[in-house]
């Protein structure tokens, strides 16, 4: 049986729908797809440039490590959490910056971890040396093309990452530790024997869920006290109630980018 459309009252609810949900009118397709190849393995990466880009200028970065959820070789599901951060119109205007979201592929991980899930187990077992996992290694290797282009101003590097993402974002810290300005590590974990390598570098905003049964949040509380310990520029937020998606959280917190962007290497 076929229906009539009323394509007057379908516009009308889309619009309201914008109108009254101003996230759902933000473009993702701002990011634009890229990929970087590094000894014949690719990266598909998004990259967002400022409003009026000047390819002369050097602007801050934000490396930002999706979850395991949104890995692939889509090119775009890494752009379901976070990225509509950036495109608010206060972030876009008052913190011009490149923000590079890289997409790692379906059967890896951003960070180095051993895992033992079985017999009913949730363990992760963090390493403190060894090489980079590949998606890892490619997004070090993108990072540092960007600075040789002389696009970046090298004393306001950040990076964040949520879950997979935050354990991805504590290890970039260790491997790179003169990098990176400030750094936001969501729901994530590390060894804590790695924080006193950044720790007189890097300002770090850690986040996590108190009811997180994905990732425990003694991950984040043991890497807060390492890093306190080792003299580190260090804040820990802790949501009681929130579980997993704690990102949710933390994309809503008051001066959050304000408290990123400010910080920059001496």
């Amino acid at each position: 049986m076929s229906r009539k459309i009323n394509f007057g009252l379908l516009i009308t609810i889309i619009c309201l729908n914008f109108a009254f949900n101003p996230l759902a009118a933000q473009d993702l397709n701002l990011y634009q797809k890229q990929t970087f190849v590094q000894n014949n393995d690719t990266l598909n990466y998004r990259v967002l440039f400022p409003e009026n880009y000047n390819p002369t200028k050097k602007y801050p970065v934000v490396l930002f490590l999706h979850g395991a959820g949104e890995r692939g070789n889509d090119n775009e599901k890494q752009l379901t959490h976070g990225a509509k951060l950036f495109l608010n119109d206060t972030a876009r205007k008052q913190f011009p910056a490149i923000i590079i979201f890289p997409q790692c592929p379906e059967n890896s991980f951003w960070a180095n971890v051993k895992f033992d899930f079985s017999e009913g187990k949730r363990e992760f077992h963090f390493q403190a040396d060894g090489e980079p996992t590949p998606p890892l290694a490619l997004v070090q290797g993108l990072l540092k093309a960007y600075i040789a282009q002389d696009k970046v101003d090298t004393k306001r590097i950040y990076v964040m990452g949520l879950s997979m993402g935050g354990m991805g974002t504590f290890e970039l810290l260790w491997r790179n530790p003169k990098t990176f300005a400030g750094a936001i590590p969501i729901c994530g974990g590390a060894n804590p024997k790695t924080a006193k390598k950044y720790a007189k570098k890097t300002a770090v905003w850690i986040f996590h869920g108190a009811k997180d049964n994905v990732v425990p949040p003694d991950f984040s509380r043991t890497m807060y006290k390492a890093l306190q310990d080792a003299k580190a520029k260090v804040k820990y937020t802790e949501y009681p109630e929130a579980e997993h998606n704690s990102w949710d959280n933390t994309f809503a917190e008051p001066g959050l980018l304000s408290w990123l962007f400010s910080q920059s290497l001496k």
